[in-house]
């Protein structure tokens, strides 16, 4: 293996350090509220908003997009809620969780897909909260864009001011990187009131000064579409709607035991479960309403709330209006600052952690995810909402069957039991090496959740490629099929051909409990791991 240069970790090797290490009572800080927070930032969002953009303009009316709302996030509060249940048992996170799935070596598969989408959300986040900047700057001068002169090409989806908002946002944000996770939960706390109290404001507004037109063609109960028949049809697209609802937070879904390890409570699935549900389905809804209130006076349904309140203040540029704006992009701003941090920044930064632990800790993949995150270009993808969105919920074609098979390995195959110190083991005396480190298996099953749906997901992201309808009904329930077709696959194979490792210290005497007790125990003494044999062979 290649020798890295650069200052090590201490208490670190090739699989560990104090930051990928089971975590230890005295940093479980993690109260109910702390999880509650954590989830209410980057539900009360502005890519919640953004929902009714990328199912009403598919020809579905309001009340139908909300069906697809609600049982969308239904479905993921379910998903994060099982899926989060080992971190608290164990306390450890989502990259070491999948070496007892995908094997020692395997599982970084699955670690390097959530470090690309973490940088990818980050990217955009941060774009979204240049644009929130951006506002602070208009509110302060009117001519923004003639004293800073765009010298950006047509087609490059902002100007200069807007490039300028966006490098503000990012070294604004930079700082706060410096936060241990144990320790976040006073800027938890201050962010999502924040941002809480923004959209209730912003809802009641639009609500309030709608004046005599009243909703806009927003809200309407007509639709052109036939109630059944092919994937146009409205059954077919509700499933999707639910199916691009649950995509949108898969991401979320996949690691929610990065979170949930730092709990001090039994109850923090609940805590993360409930607020998903109630607060994106919350905004969602929000957006609609507060688009259909708009839609008349700003000449047309503009669904980035941003855009809104630029449109506002060129409408009528008045100091009551300025001041609004200011106070309004600085909340935003806030918001943004709290979902980059705690979501998408900790979480690249634990991932990364988990593949290079001798030479990266969460602090560090942090500022890497950070760093790296200009390189995706997000004024591309910002520019059109409905067609980010799509893409990015399309991307649960490959994560839902992540998810099954970490909750089929976990519920399943190991029966809640785990052998942790296996988990930073990685030679052949680990439980968890399976064939060479990788469990075939599981690549197996995830193929089986991902081929079938591959070829719609193809089709709808470029229209010149041509599939058959019924590849794109089944693309349209990918989430549902790939999550229950790869958990099944796994298990079938697990049970015709056993890892008589695994076998063997799942079926012995000890109860769930007992082995969850026992490593609770263990984990107070960070000396316990991370020391002996863990060099691969």
């Amino acid at each position: 293996m290649f020798e890295l240069k650069g200052p090590s970790i201490s208490n670190s090797n090739l699989w560990i350090n104090d930051d990928v290490r089971p975590i230890e009572s005295q940093r479980r800080t993690w109260g109910f509220f702390a999880l509650h927070n954590y989830m209410l930032l980057s539900s009360l969002s502005i890519s919640s908003f953004f929902s009714g953009s990328a199912l009403i303009p598919l020809g579905l009316t309001w009340w139908q997009s909300i069906i697809c709302i609600v049982l969308g996030n239904l479905v993921s509060a379910a998903g994060v809620y099982i899926n989060s249940i080992a971190g608290l048992d164990y306390h450890i996170g989502f990259p070491v969780l999948s070496r007892a799935a995908w094997g020692m070596w395997g599982s970084l598969f699955t670690i390097w897909n959530r470090i690309f989408l973490a940088i990818v959300w980050y990217s955009v986040q941060a774009f979204v909260g240049g644009q929130c900047f951006y506002l602070i700057l208009l509110s302060w001068d009117l001519e923004l864009e003639k004293h800073i002169p765009n010298t950006m090409p047509s087609d490059i989806g902002m100007t200069t001011a807007q490039f300028v908002a966006y490098i503000l946002f990012m070294v604004f944000s930079l700082p706060f990187h410096y936060i241990q996770p144990h320790r976040l939960q006073t800027f938890l706390n201050i962010t999502s009131i924040v941002i809480g109290a923004f959209f209730t404001v912003f809802l009641i507004w639009a609500l309030a000064t709608m004046g005599p037109h009243g909703f806009g063609g927003t809200i309407t109960d007509m639709t052109p579409l036939s109630a059944t028949g092919g994937p146009q049809s409205v059954v077919w697209l509700v499933l999707y709607g639910i199916s691009s609802t649950v995509g949108a937070i898969s991401a979320g879904i996949l690691n929610g035991n990065d979170y949930t390890r730092l709990s001090n409570t039994r109850r923090g699935p609940w805590a993360v479960a409930f607020s998903l549900f109630f607060y994106t389905t919350l905004c969602s809804v929000a957006g609609i309403l507060v688009v259909a209130a708009t839609q008349e006076r700003l000449g047309g349904p503009e669904w980035n709330p941003v855009m809104i309140l630029q449109r506002l203040v060129e409408l009528n540029p008045t100091a009551g209006t300025r001041a609004a704006i200011f106070f309004a992009g600085l909340t935003l701003a806030v918001g943004q600052l709290g979902i980059n941090i705690s979501g998408n920044g900790l979480s690249g930064g634990i991932d990364l952690s988990a593949i290079l632990p001798k030479y990266i800790d969460i602090r560090r993949g942090a500022y890497v995810t950070a760093l790296l995150s200009p390189v995706i270009n997000p004024w591309r993808l910002v520019g059109t909402a409905s067609i980010f969105l799509s893409v990015v919920a399309g991307y649960s074609v490959f994560l839902a069957p992540m998810v099954g098979i970490m909750v089929a390995s976990y519920f399943v195959v190991c029966k809640r039991k785990l052998d942790v110190d296996s988990l930073f083991t990685g030679n052949s005396a680990s439980i968890y090496w399976y064939t060479c480190g990788v469990n075939w298996r599981a690549l197996v099953a995830w193929l089986v959740g991902v081929v079938p749906a591959f070829p719609g997901f193809l089709a709808s992201i470029s229209p010149a490629i041509v599939v058959s309808d019924g590849a794109i009904e089944l693309y349209f329930v990918n989430c549902l099929y790939g999550f229950f077709a790869s958990c099944a696959a796994y298990v079938a194979l697990h049970w015709l051909l056993p890892a008589a490792s695994i076998d063997a210290f799942t079926n012995d005497t000890r109860s769930a409990r007992e082995v969850q007790e026992y490593y609770r125990y263990r984990c107070e003494d960070k000396r316990l791991f991370g020391m002996g044999n863990y060099e691969s062979d």
